[in-house]
């Protein structure tokens, strides 16, 4: 806006001017911003800070979630929550409404609000969304992965092969979901990168290989390389093949488990 659009449009000035260009607006008129429009500033800064004052309680929440500082079952309490974050109980119930979109909290009966209890049929559930998720981001992967890409991934892999000997589960986990988050990255599709929060759920909160142990860790690994490599030739085809057929035997072996 020029000092001369401004002399035109000085006698109809709206709030979208008043926000926009303030110093231009005030030096125009001659005189302090009045005091309708401060206090419009203040109220649409004050909601950019409400709405990233959830989101950092949604963060913190989530990441105890995942850490499994909150185990599944576990129920949240908003006054205790309010005051630990010390904050008021607005940004915490919104918070918990952005994690129950994520499937990660649930609402009780009683009107409180829980951490997603964990049976195998939901496990099942959210694996078969995982074996689409993990097919098609390995597809495209192997259209557009590089040599680095590539290296980073046998990495990962072998970083996993340190957790075997010993066995230290949470740092599998954590390889585990560095992997395939990786590939989604690899993908190039954003609304799959969407689905980063699915893969961190069933692995760090449904925590499968607390019930599967080491021995399907083992096998998993060497799924893993026959994931790469096929990403690493460049075959979309059998890339999903093997990335799909990786998540069915985490199922299988799931139902095996329960079942014993």
């Amino acid at each position: 806006m020029s000092e001369q659009d401004g002399l035109r449009n000085v006698g109809r000035i709206d709030a979208g001017y008043w926000i926009q260009y303030p110093a231009l607006i005030e030096r125009l008129c001659q005189r302090p911003l009045p005091t309708w429009r401060m206090r419009l500033m203040e109220e649409t800064f004050g909601w950019e800070h409400r709405t990233q004052l959830v989101h950092d309680v949604a963060n913190a929440l989530r990441e105890r979630i995942y850490a499994g500082t909150y185990p599944p079952g576990h129920a949240l309490r908003q006054v205790q929550l309010s005051s630990q974050f010390k904050v008021s109980r607005t940004p915490v119930r919104e918070a918990f409404r952005l994690l129950e979109q994520e499937g990660l909290v649930t609402a009780t009966r009683s009107g409180g609000v829980q951490v997603i209890s964990i049976d195998l049929e939901r496990m099942l559930d959210a694996y078969a969304m995982r074996e689409v998720i993990d097919g098609l981001a390995a597809s495209e992967a192997a259209r557009k992965a590089d040599k680095s890409a590539i290296d980073h991934l046998f990495q990962i892999i072998e970083h996993q092969r340190r957790t075997m000997k010993p066995w230290t589960q949470s740092e599998y986990v954590k390889a585990n979901v560095q992997f395939h988050a990786s590939i989604l990255e690899l993908s190039g599709n954003s609304f799959l990168m969407r689905e980063l929060p699915m893969i961190r759920m069933t692995s760090q909160v449904f925590k499968p290989m607390s019930h599967l142990g080491s021995d399907r860790a083992a096998q998993a690994i060497e799924e893993h390389v026959e994931i790469v490599e096929a990403i690493r030739d460049g075959d979309p085809e059998i890339a999903e093949r093997v990335a799909r057929r990786h998540i069915r035997s985490t199922m299988e072996s799931l139902r095996t488990s329960a079942i014993a």
